[in-house]
């Protein structure tokens, strides 16, 4: 699917967020990352960087990537990003969020999120498009679930059309500090199953640290651990 046809479809099923909606406070998995929360108002503005490596001792080999995020209407943002393999510039990504609404009790908000990778390499472009459902179980206690579609294709093909399922389940230890656990699961040619318990650290009103430690099992491949670090600065 072209980009284009992608956005005319997000545009089609997304809906503006309903004035004065008290969205649930979810926070954003670490891995698997959002365009801002679902609850996100007109202007809001974050950058951050998510590095991650399967090596601790070898960090040339680390997958790193910057990304800008911006809310440019209430419940609605996009977001670039430049994925770097090492020092090499690997692919260029854009995507986009739209809040779907909120249940009358405010516990609980869904969404939309459609991504865009350009591979370098492979000069190829690929569409992936996600149903965001995020609950607030008590005050300490929240998930957020992603379930999509990966290389989306009208025509099918090998690995094309594949799923992708995220869950991430949070615990508010503190006013400043989130436990989690993520689960990341991807289908088709690149077949893929990662685990990853982290933690959420503010350490301003501006700054957030996230840091994991889990494992990952690729197709073909050996299970092995991972690590990884999100630094964000909003404005």
């Amino acid at each position: 699917m072209r980009l284009p046809c992608a956005l005319s479809l997000l545009v089609l099923v997304a809906t503006p967020a309903r004035a004065g909606a008290a969205y649930p406070a979810i926070p954003e998995p670490m891995i698997f990352d959002m365009m801002r929360p679902l609850c996100a108002a007109k202007g809001e503005l974050e950058i951050n960087a998510l590095a991650q490596t399967v090596s601790p001792f070898r960090p040339r080999s680390a997958e790193w990537a910057p990304e800008l995020e911006y809310a440019y209407a209430d419940g609605h943002a996009i977001e670039f990003e430049l994925p770097f393999d090492g020092a090499r510039l690997a692919a260029l990504k854009i995507g986009l969020q739209s809040s779907l609404g909120v249940s009358g009790d405010g516990r609980t908000a869904h969404g939309i999120q459609y991504l865009g990778i350009h591979d370098r390499d492979a000069r190829h472009y690929s569409s992936s498009l996600l149903y965001l459902l995020g609950h607030r179980y008590s005050s300490r206690w929240s998930s957020m679930t992603m379930l999509g579609v990966d290389r989306i294709s009208l025509d099918g093909g090998s690995g094309r059309n594949a799923l992708l399922f995220n869950h991430a389940a949070f615990y508010d230890a503190n006013a400043d500090t989130v436990l989690g656990a993520e689960l990341n699961m991807a289908g088709g040619a690149d077949r893929s199953l990662k685990v990853s318990p982290q933690i959420h650290r503010r350490l301003s009103a501006a700054i957030n640290v996230q840091i994991a430690a889990g494992f990952e099992k690729q197709r073909h491949e050996a299970l092995r651990p991972t690590a990884g670090l999100r630094l964000v600065r909003q404005f």
